[in-house]
């Protein structure tokens, strides 16, 4: 599964050179307030490389947005059904990582759900919430995942639910089997 919208790298890296912008702040101090290099920011805002979902949290939580509002804002507009040929897909280039945006979110109403798909041996961090108590539930469909959250780990298998608040660090790790889960941000 690749990014299923060919322009969508050029629309983040409008995106993201527009919210700089909005706050006045270079990209030094967006390398500062993010701890994604300001090299790397660069590339990103110029489409030269596809954002890694790593760099996309810690962009987001410099911004106090969620991934999911941050890639909205790149997206087309609100629609009540959305179906599943419709649903953006998002691919980390980096480690595979899928991201399927259910239901995307949008103006007026709060939650919004996620299906992800991690691969065999995958791992990812992030240092900071996009938002500090931030609610989610996963739920675990296929394969096996250890989330790290706050330094505590939670193994999930097919079926379980983990509902959590994020205020520090998480991480998303799979072992010999991928997984693939759904998250509901409320």
């Amino acid at each position: 599964m690749r990014n299923t919208d060919a322009g969508i790298d050029q629309r983040i890296a409008l995106r993201l050179k527009a919210l700089r912008g909005e706050r006045g702040w270079s990209l030094d101090d967006l390398a500062e307030r993010s701890g994604v290099s300001r090299a790397t920011l660069s590339r990103l805002e110029n489409a030269e490389v596809s954002a890694t979902a790593n760099a996309l949290g810690k962009l987001a939580a410099a911004y106090g947005l969620t991934v999911s509002r941050l890639m909205h804002l790149v997206e087309e507009g609100f629609a009540a059904l959305v179906t599943r040929g419709e649903q953006p897909v998002w691919q980390d280039p980096e480690t595979g990582f899928d991201r399927r945006s259910v239901s995307p979110p949008a103006q007026g109403l709060a939650g919004e759900v996620i299906e992800c798909h991690l691969k065999p041996g995958t791992r990812i961090d992030y240092d900071v919430p996009p938002r500090p108590g931030l609610e989610h539930h996963l739920v675990m469909l296929e394969g096996a995942l250890t989330l790290s959250i706050g330094g505590k780990d939670h193994a999930l298998g097919p079926g379980d639910c983990l509902r959590y608040q994020l205020f520090g660090s998480s991480a998303f790790v799979t072992g010999k089997k991928g997984a693939r889960y759904l998250i509901f941000l409320v």
